[in-house]
C-alpha cells in the first residue's frame, strides 16, 4: 500500500448542508451581526449543557478574558492555571493584569493536578482556572473542595470538553464561569466562536454588557422593528459578540454533537486496538466517572522505545500525507514565558514530558473509514522501519 494520494488535514470539520443552507438564510435576511440566531445558539447551548445562562462570543480566549474581568480580578492578585494548555489560557491571565502561576498536570489524565494546585495557593490566590484537556475531565470533586476551602472563584476551561461530563454532570457547570471555544477544529464549530456559561444572572449580564463595548444594549436591539432604541456605555468593555453567520453553523453543528461524539469515540477506540502493542504510549481510557469528549487521541513518543523523537515521526507522517497536531508543548517551554516569569520546564515535570512526547491523530466526525485506516497504516509503516 503506496502513502495516501491526498493531504489528510488534521482537525478538518465536518460540515453538511444544514450548515450552509443556514448560512444563506442568514445573508438573505440581511443580518449578520449579533441578532436572533445568536440568541437562538445561546438557548440551545444552555439547554444542552443544563447551565443557568450562556453568553456567546467570538472565542474561548475572550471568553476566558470576560469571566476574570466579571470575576473581579485584579492587577496583584495571582491565578493559577495548568503548565500543559494552550498559550491563551496564561496570556487571558496576563491581560487581565493579574499574575499566572503554573500548577503541573497529572501525567495520566493531562489535566491540572489538584495536589500542584495546593503547593502554589498563597495569600494572593484569587482564582484557579483547571484545563479539561483533550476531552477528559480535571477532578472538580477536588478542586471544589481546594476552592470552597480557600473562597477561590473557579473559571473553567472547557475548550477541549463540550460533551465532556464529570460524575454525571456538565463540565463548564462546577465553576463561577465555564469557558468553551468553537474554533474550526473542535467538536462543536462555529469557524471562530466561543461561550461563557455563568451561574450567577449578575455575572452573566456584565459579561454580556463587556464583550460588546460596553453598551446597554446589543445591535439587534437598537435596529429592531420596534423602533430605534438609545444605549449607554456602562464599563469600557471590549468587541467580542458573536455573529449570527457564525452562530447559523454552530446551531447545527450542536444539533448533531451527540452524533458525531460517537463517530469520534468508535475512531478512538479503533485506534486503541490497533495501537496496543506499538512503542508508545496510548491515551488513557477514561475513568468510570468521566463521560469522555474524544476531542484528541494523543499518544506519547518516547525516542529510546522508539527508535525516533516526536518530531521525526511528525515528519515522517506528513510525508505519508498525514496531518497531526501538538497539544501542546508546556508553557513554560516557550521563550516568553522563561524570560518573564523565569519559569523553566523542569519546574513542571509531568507537563514538561508530555509537551516534549505528544502528537495528535487525527480524530474527527468528519473521517472517512479509509481516512482512519490510512492513519494506522502509515503509523505502523514508520515503526516498522525503525
Amino acid at each position: 500500500m503506496d502513502r495516501r494520494d491526498r493531504f489528510l488535514v488534521f482537525g478538518a470539520p465536518k460540515i453538511t448542508d444544514d450548515e450552509i443552507q443556514e448560512v444563506i438564510s442568514t445573508m438573505k435576511t440581511g443580518w449578520l451581526g449579533t441578532g436572533p440566531k445568536v440568541a437562538r445558539f445561546e438557548a440551545d447551548f444552555k439547554r444542552y449543557k443544563n447551565a443557568d445562562h450562556a453568553i456567546a462570543v467570538n472565542s474561548c480566549t475572550a471568553a476566558l478574558q470576560l469571566s476574570i474581568y466579571a470575576a473581579g480580578i485584579q492587577a496583584g492578585d495571582e491565578v493559577i492555571t495548568s503548565s500543559l494548555t494552550f498559550c491563551a489560557t496564561v496570556n487571558a491571565i496576563i491581560h487581565s493584569g493579574a499574575k499566572p502561576v503554573l500548577a503541573d498536570c497529572d501525567i495520566m489524565t493531562q489535566c491540572i493536578s489538584p495536589e500542584s494546585i495546593l503547593e502554589k495557593i498563597t495569600s494572593k490566590t484569587k482564582a484557579i482556572i483547571p484545563v479539561h484537556f483533550a476531552g477528559n475531565a480535571c477532578d472538580m470533586d477536588a478542586i471544589m473542595s481546594i476552592a470552597d476551602k480557600y473562597n477561590l472563584i473557579v473559571i473553567e476551561d472547557c475548550a477541549h470538553a463540550i460533551e465532556t461530563k464529570y460524575k454525571g454532570q456538565h463540565v463548564g457547570t462546577f465553576g463561577n464561569f465555564g469557558c468553551f471555544s468553537f474554533y474550526v477544529t473542535k467538536n462543536v464549530m462555529t469557524g471562530e466562536g466561543g461561550m461563557v456559561l455563568a451561574k450567577n444572572k449578575n455575572d452573566a449580564d456584565q459579561i454580556k454588557i463587556l464583550a460588546l463595548h460596553g453598551m446597554s444594549k446589543d445591535a439587534w436591539h437598537r435596529f429592531s422593528d420596534k423602533g430605534y432604541q438609545h444605549y449607554d456605555v456602562v464599563a469600557p468593555g471590549f468587541k467580542c459578540n458573536m455573529m449570527d453567520l457564525q452562530a447559523a453553523i454552530g446551531i447545527h453543528q450542536l444539533k448533531r454533537v451527540e452524533q458525531n461524539l460517537q463517530i469520534r469515540k468508535k475512531i478512538w477506540d479503533y485506534y486503541q486496538r490497533e495501537f496496543e502493542h506499538l512503542p508508545f504510549s496510548l491515551p488513557v481510557e477514561p475513568r468510570s466517572h468521566v463521560r469522555h469528549g474524544y476531542h484528541l487521541y494523543t499518544i506519547l513518543v518516547d525516542s529510546e522505545k522508539c527508535k525516533m523523537s516526536r518530531d521525526e515521526l511528525i515528519f515522517a507522517l506528513h510525508s505519508e500525507n498525514i496531518g497531526t497536531g501538538v497539544h501542546y508543548r508546556s508553557i513554560p517551554m516557550h521563550l516568553y514565558y522563561q524570560k518573564e516569569f523565569g519559569w523553566h520546564p523542569s519546574q513542571f515535570p509531568n507537563s514538561e514530558k508530555i509537551g516534549s512526547q505528544t502528537i495528535s491523530l487525527p480524530l474527527s466526525a468528519a473521517l472517512n473509514e479509509q481516512d482512519v485506516e490510512d492513519v494506522v497504516y502509515a503509523v505502523k509503516k514508520i515503526l516498522e522501519r525503525k
